[in-house]
């Protein structure tokens, strides 16, 4: 397990003094991140094989949502791997030690120069050394789209929504799904499921549908074809 200790900082809260999903997404992909640079195979090791880590898929289950100035342990573990599988899970913790939100993860490894899937490399898999994942109720990888939506106005991905790879970081779809979400929908679970890569200039049109416990938002593009599926749970 790797871990980093941290304390919530009033940038990364909402109006209700919480972190939001987004900025629990970020906690999340910066620990994984550190967990690979101190293992060796972090960004410069991936950019020298030409190799990538694309997030496939969320679940992000809450307990608590950290609130401003709280002192946490965020951690993170690869339980398992599959050819160009990767499975980890995060958690967060007070300084009760008592778990605020914890996480299940699936990412692919890409080969940059032929834009499709590798298979991992044994370096790489005893860099992360699997441990035993998380006793939690592990929902599918793929999420089931409902047969009708809203359609909000669209609109054009940003320089500042990409990352290191030069497309819209994982995160953002998360924060910009997060503006459809209703003020009065408390939700404690969070399912993403990533399809496609929007890249800058790309436009967006925002899918709608709600019932009564759930709330999903499909980010598409202009012909209606995902990038990426939230759906949040109610609590």
């Amino acid at each position: 397990m790797y871990s980093f200790n941290s304390r919530v900082r009033y940038s990364e809260v909402c109006t209700n003094k919480e972190l939001d999903f987004y900025s629990i997404i970020n906690y999340f992909q910066d620990c994984s991140i550190f967990h690979s640079e101190d293992a060796g195979v972090g960004l410069d090791y991936l950019e020298k094989y030409h190799r990538v880590w694309l997030m496939n898929a969320w679940q992000i289950k809450i307990n608590r949502f950290p609130v401003f100035g709280e002192d946490i342990t965020v951690s993170t573990w690869a339980y398992d791997f599959n050819t160009f599988y990767g499975y980890r899970n995060f958690m967060i913790e007070d300084a009760d030690k008592k778990v605020l939100a914890i996480a299940n993860s699936v990412w692919v490894y890409m080969d940059t120069q032929k834009n499709c899937p590798a298979k991992i490399e044994e370096d790489v898999l005893k860099a992360y050394k699997p441990e035993a994942a998380y006793p939690m109720e592990y929902a599918p990888r793929k999420i089931l789209l409902p047969g009708n939506f809203a359609e909000a106005p669209g609109f054009f991905v940003q320089r500042r929504n990409l990352d290191t790879n030069n497309h819209v970081n994982n995160g953002e779809y998360i924060r910009m799904a997060e503006e459809y979400l209703p003020e009065d929908f408390s939700a404690t679970q969070m399912r993403a499921e990533y399809r496609k890569s929007a890249v800058l200039g790309d436009e967006i049109i925002p899918l709608i549908h709600k019932d009564d416990d759930t709330f999903m938002v499909v980010l598409a593009d202009i012909n209606r074809k995902p990038y990426t599926i939230i759906e949040y749970t109610k609590r």
